[in-house]
C-alpha cells in the first residue's frame, strides 16, 4: 500500500496485487484496515479511525483505490461513483494485438454480462440475454512489445469483472488471468491490470483532483514505463 493523495476528507492509495480491499472469508488483513492503521499512526488519532469504502478492486489487480475519511465525503463519493462522476482509466497488458497504436478515441465495446455467483465469474454476450446487464468500455492501443500489447481502458459501466470479461470476449485475455482465458498465470498470482488514473471533482472542496498510480515493479510493466 502506497499513499498517493490525502486530505481531511479522502485518501487514495496504490494497492498491491494480492491485497483485498475489504475483509472476506480468507481472514486476511484487508487494505481498509492497513489504511486505518496508517492514518491512526500518521495523525496520532486516538480511538477508532473512520474510513469508508466507496469502491473495490479485484484481489489480483493493482492500482488506485479511494477511501472516504469522513461520513460527509462517503455519502457524496458513493453518489459520484453511482452516477459515473469519478473517471477511472485502467491499463492492461494482453497478448499482442496486430493493430497499430490507436489514433483518436479508440474502440467502444458493448456486451451484456451475466454474473455467475457460484463460479465468481462473469460471461459476456453480444446480445441481451436473461439476467444480463449492459456493459460498455472503450479501449485504445497504447504500445506494443514483441509479445504483448498495452491497452488503455475507460469504463462506462461498473459490472463484475467487466474489463477482464469483455477483453476476453474479443480474444484478448489479460496476461495472467487464468479465469478468463490467459494460458499461464503470473508468478505472483497477479493479473496485468492496473487502475492507472483517476479524475474527479473533490466532494467537499470542489477542486479537480487528478492522480496516477505508479507502474508495478514487474519487468513487463516496466517495459512500458515510457508510454
Amino acid at each position: 500500500m502506497t499513499p498517493i493523495y490525502e486530505d481531511n476528507h479522502i485518501i487514495i492509495v496504490s494497492k498491491q496485487t494480492g491485497e483485498i480491499v475489504q475483509g472476506d472469508k480468507t481472514g486476511d488483513t484487508p487494505l481498509s484496515e492497513t489504511v486505518k492503521d496508517y492514518i491512526k499512526i500518521k495523525y496520532q488519532k486516538p480511538g477508532n479511525v473512520f474510513l469508508g469504502v466507496v469502491h473495490r478492486l479485484d484481489r489480483p489487480v493493482s492500482g488506485l483505490v479511494m477511501f472516504a475519511r469522513t461520513s460527509k465525503a462517503l455519502a457524496r463519493l458513493n453518489e459520484m461513483f453511482r452516477v459515473g462522476d469519478v473517471h477511472k482509466t485502467y491499463w492492461a497488458i494482453v497478448p499482442r494485438i496486430n493493430e497499430p497504436v490507436t489514433e483518436g478515441d479508440g474502440t467502444l465495446l458493448t456486451h451484456w454480462i451475466v454474473r455467475n455467483e457460484k463460479q465468481n465469474k462473469s460471461y459476456a454476450y453480444d446480445h441481451e440475454v436473461k439476467d444480463s446487464k449492459k456493459a460498455q468500455l472503450r479501449y485504445k492501443i497504447l504500445a506494443h512489445s514483441d509479445r504483448y500489447t498495452l491497452v488503455e481502458v475507460q469504463l462506462y459501466t461498473g459490472r463484475h469483472h467487466q474489463i477482464r470479461c469483455q477483453l476476453s470476449k474479443i480474444g484478448s485475455p489479460i496476461k495472467g488471468d487464468l479465469k478468463y482465458g490467459s494460458p499461464r498465470s503470473n508468478k505472483d498470482g497477479s493479473i496485468c491490470l492496473l487502475s492507472r488514473y483517476m479524475e474527479f471533482v473533490h466532494p467537499v472542496s470542489k477542486e479537480t483532483i487528478k492522480v496516477t498510480a505508479p507502474l508495478p515493479e514487474d519487468a513487463l510493466w516496466q517495459a512500458f514505463k515510457n508510454v
